[in-house]
């Protein structure tokens, strides 16, 4: 069968690859000059399973609106009253309760967990390019008593799960990440998550790609996607910059910009853009940075070690699809990653950036099928889509090849928006 990707970023290239392992004759079209140039380039890095949870949580209404006030916050919203963002805005906010949270989180564990298995395969069994893959754990660190007690929240979700956890004091910190005793930070606790990784998603998009076109894979690149051509039940080609392009199936992969490409077949994906920043910064001293990835709870970023670089990303501006360098956000990540940690980083070298997450309401992506027969999704992944890529990829070949998926689509699939 002939399958056409849309999107070359981390999601659209792991799903080519298992495409492939299927035996389909697959073209991946992208309109950026190489893959994982958008969202996949420069994220958090880390690849966390265990931490993977939805941006609905209990108390997150009453802090994103205490933050967003605030000069410095990690968290901003436009006032412009867009329709898009206000629905995404209205469904998020009714998923802001323990019971959703719970719910999202346990959905989202169960694909996150997967996908990194899934990973570990590709990894072993495929000779590619170091990807700065590290098995190290995450840390996930609280400022406050409140923080801390969703941390609690969150580690009964795991024990559900079945995934290893442990609650830390100050002093345990210490211990397991020794670069964190420097740190000037007032920390209340932690959660330590000793399943989860981290490696480059943008390193392994590149190498996957470069193995799959040796192997035969049509990488388009440099080609923009303007419309889907649909004929009776199913989609008949895609109308791009270089002509129309037909194939069997067709898989749409493409962040934050799917709505638009599938909106006007009548499918409404509340799929919108959260826009993120990052820091890479060189390690000047292995023994005074992080081993393991970390989660700064209170101020949202995620630090990693990728290698000799350390990357820090995070922020959550819900003001469209700009992408824009603000030098405010850039303070932030250094301030904070140099108050965690002080020594180890060379500051004349930072890279800075800017992605947009597409993000859905309740967290969890949309998978497989829709109304039109040949016509498959793998979108919203949010600021999970690393962590969770290769596991939504074999999802969605599987679907494409007709067979049951190794895991439930209970709640990861377009129907739970009757989309």
């Amino acid at each position: 069968m002939k399958v056409l990707v849309l999107g070359a970023g981390v999601v659209g290239v792991a799903t080519a690859y298992y495409l492939w392992k299927d035996g389909h004759e697959v073209t991946v079209v992208e309109r950026q000059p190489g893959p994982g140039r958008e969202t996949s380039y420069g994220n958090a890095g880390g690849l966390c399973p265990s931490f993977a949870g939805p941006w609905a949580a209990p108390g997150m209404i009453s802090k994103v609106l205490k933050l967003s006030v605030q000069r410095d916050s990690p968290i901003r919203f436009s006032p412009l009253p867009e329709p898009r963002k206000v629905a995404w805005v209205l469904q998020w906010m009714r998923n802001c309760n323990a019971e959703r949270f719970r719910v999202n989180k346990l959905r989202m564990q169960r694909v996150a967990h997967y996908s990194l298995q899934c990973l570990r395969e590709i990894a072993s069994g495929e000779d590619l390019p170091s990807f700065d893959f590290h098995e190290g754990g995450t840390l996930q660190i609280f400022r406050t008593p409140a923080e801390l007690d969703l941390g609690r929240l969150s580690a009964k979700a795991l024990e559900e799960y079945g995934v290893p956890w442990r609650i830390l004091d100050a002093t345990d910190i210490s211990a397991l990440e020794p670069a964190m005793a420097h740190s000037r930070a007032t920390v209340a606790g932690a959660l330590h998550m000793p399943a989860d990784a981290s490696g480059d998603s943008y390193k392994f998009s590149q190498g996957l790609a470069a193995f799959l076109q040796q192997r035969g894979v049509d990488f388009r690149y440099g080609v923009n996607i303007d419309a889907l051509e649909r004929h009776g039940n199913a989609i008949d080609a895609v109308r791009t910059s270089q002509g129309l392009l037909r194939a069997d199936a067709y898989v749409v992969a493409l962040g934050s910009h799917a709505p638009f490409l599938v909106r006007p077949l009548g499918l409404n994906l509340p799929v919108y853009p959260l826009k993120g920043y990052s820091i890479t910064v060189p390690v000047s001293d292995p023994d005074a940075v992080p081993r393991m990835a970390v989660m700064d709870e209170h101020n949202k970023i995620m630090i990693s070690r990728l290698g000799n670089r350390i990357r820090a990303a995070g922020m959550a501006e819900l003001t469209g699809y700009g992408l824009g360098l603000n030098p405010a956000r850039r303070k932030l990540l250094i301030d904070v990653v140099g108050e965690l940690f002080p020594r180890g980083l060379d500051w004349d070298q930072v890279e800075f950036w800017a992605g947009l997450r597409p993000m859905t309401p309740d967290g969890p992506p949309i998978l497989g099928r829709t109304r039109w027969n040949n016509l498959f999704l793998n979108s919203g992944h949010g600021s999970n889509g690393w962590t969770q890529s290769c596991g939504t990829s074999r999802i969605v070949a599987d679907i494409v090849a007709g067979r049951q998926p190794a895991i439930d689509l209970d709640g990861l699939t377009a129907e739970r928006f009757h989309a």
